[in-house]
């Protein structure tokens, strides 16, 4: 009592979107004249004796280089090196805010910023930091960690923002690697790795930078003692059921890298093409009871009647009547509801609870006829999202049971292309999976090389373009499935160059998983997506080693 406490800042989190601030306004003071500058006044501020005044120029670094366009002021005054030492500060608060700095401009700044970094020797005091991180996890085990309510930073979280610069380091510069290879920072991760039980973030960020740091790099196998190995295999076999824990064995499981497994000469190499890493998820199970009442009642029967708009004389009278005109959007939505339950309906019931296969067949055409009924396409992104989520599973289901498609291969592309144009990215993804249904199909059949060729350029345009990452990741996927095995698919995928095309588009989709993989996307999208990324490094692998046979 009678002391007064003194109210410190709040240390920014970093922000995908960058921060809301006056950058802008600081920029063009800067640019006015030489009478301000943010940059030089903050670092010259890191220079203080006062702890709490290096902290808060740290922190105001941290939130200012989320915006791109400040991050040259800052490089041309030495940022690097000015941030660097911080990382051994006495105080811990300034360690942290300054590798939350670091990590910020390392994943912000992008590959060029990340080499000057790695020139500037940031390598050697990140080295030292994460040297003297592991020292204290091992000495204070589990007691390390921050306690509830505590505002002092606890050694995991300087160990987290430490790992997700080495990440981010080791993901652009290849001298960043060389000096992970050198110093045995492969020691260091397996550390924070084990923490996973009582630290997921943690483990998740050395995960991550294990992944990275393994992509075609040889050097690193010695390294591979059986307690490393250890540590990886108490990872995949823990029994936490939650996303993050679903991520972290995902990445602990085949980190990408050939050598590690040695897949690329295994028998198992060549399974894992056909295998989609977009079902990760098993689709959802539904008790006995619940399914049989569903059949009983026939719900199948009256949601697919539920499908079918009223005809154009009950529109008409609805148009006639302004106080009934309402009932148009009504019914519209009732229609798009019923076929994203039919959807669910082909996703959990059996063939024989469906009808079997004449009733799927003629559920096919039903379809056809809501979408090619009229002159042109609907264009309701609701009514498109939820009927090309119908199509997908109907297709899935006739393809499982290796029925013939009642849809014409020219009236999957129309449908397609247009859903490929459409705002709504589930209606993009829909589309490009029903093109790799369809793709997977068309290869087991004869003649179909010139059909093959039209859909493998159509993905691989979507997977070029879409401004979806998910969109593109379903792109790949679908390649993937469709040209994994066949005469007619190698035929049509070396005709249109497909592994070429692929491999000039890997490094592209890498860069893509790193820019906007750290906050625009779900931990379940993710993990969808760094599938995709080893799928098609293996994919590329086996249809490289058939080429030379």
């Amino acid at each position: 009592m009678g002391k007064k406490r003194t109210n410190k800042f709040a240390r920014p989190q970093f922000s995908p979107i960058g921060p809301q601030n006056n950058i802008k306004e600081e920029e063009e003071e800067e640019e006015v004249g030489e009478v301000y500058s943010p940059a030089g006044d903050l670092l010259e501020k890191l220079q203080s004796v006062n702890p709490d005044i290096r902290e808060f120029a740290c922190a105001s670094i941290s939130k200012l280089v989320q915006e791109k366009k400040v991050i040259p002021s800052f490089l041309q005054k030495d940022v690097v090196r000015c941030l660097g030492p911080l990382l051994l500060d006495p105080s811990v608060g300034v360690r942290e805010t300054a590798a939350g700095a670091l990590r910020n401009l390392s994943a912000c700044g992008g590959y060029d910023v990340c080499d000057e970094m790695v020139k500037q020797d940031v390598m050697t005091p990140l080295t030292a930091l994460l040297r003297e991180c592991c020292v204290e996890l091992n000495a204070y085990g589990v007691t390390s960690q921050k306690q509830k309510g505590a505002d002092k930073p606890c050694v995991e979280d300087i160990a987290n923002e430490a790992i997700s610069i080495l990440w981010n380091l080791c993901e652009s510069s290849s001298t960043a690697v060389s000096v992970f290879n050198k110093e045995g920072l492969l020691d260091v991760c397996i550390q924070c790795l084990r923490r996973f039980k009582d630290n997921v973030e943690l483990a998740i960020s050395a995960a991550y930078c294990l992944q990275t740091i393994s992509e075609d790099n040889t050097e690193l196998l010695p390294s591979l003692i059986p307690s490393a190995l250890q540590v990886l295999e108490m990872v995949l076999l823990s029994s936490e059921d939650n996303i993050e824990h679903r991520l972290l064995r995902t990445l602990a499981a085949d980190p990408s890298d050939d050598e590690w497994e040695e897949i690329s000469s295994s028998d198992e190499s060549d399974n894992s093409m056909t295998e989609g890493a977009g079902t990760l998820i098993s689709p959802p199970c539904l008790s006995a009871e619940v399914l049989s009442a569903l059949v009983f009642y026939l719900i199948p029967k009256r949601v697919l009647e539920k499908t079918e708009f009223p005809d154009g004389v009950t529109v008409d009278v609805c148009m006639k009547y302004p106080s009934w005109q309402h009932l148009i959007a009504k019914m519209k939505r009732i229609q798009c509801r019923a076929l994203t339950c039919l959807h669910n309906l082909l996703s959990v019931l059996d063939i024989e609870e469906l009808g079997g296969p004449v009733a799927l067949q003629a559920l096919s055409q039903h379809l056809a006829k809501l979408v090619f009924s009229q002159s042109e396409l609907p264009k309701d992104s609701e009514f498109l999202e939820a009927v090309t989520s119908a199509i997908r599973s109907l297709l899935q289901r006739i393809a499982s049971q290796n029925l013939p498609q009642s849809l014409t291969a020219q009236q999957l592309m129309i449908l397609c292309q247009a859903g490929a144009q459409c705002e709504n990215t589930s209606t993009r993804v829909n589309v490009v999976a029903i093109m790799g249904i369809s793709g997977s199909a068309l290869a087991k059949e004869d003649n179909t090389a010139e059909l093959l060729k039209t859909i493998g350029n159509f993905l691989l345009q979507v997977a070029n373009k879409d401004s979806s990452l998910v969109v593109v990741g379903e792109a790949l996927d679908a390649l993937i499935d469709v040209f994994a095995d066949g005469k007619e698919a190698k035929k049509a995928a070396d005709q249109m160059k497909l592994v070429q095309a692929l491999k000039s588009f890997q490094p592209i989709f890498k860069s893509r998983i790193q820019k906007e993989g750290k906050g625009n996307i779900t931990p379940d999208q993710r993990l969808v997506l760094d599938n995709v990324k080893i799928n098609l490094k293996r994919f590329i692998a086996y249809q490289e080693a058939l080429a030379k046979k």
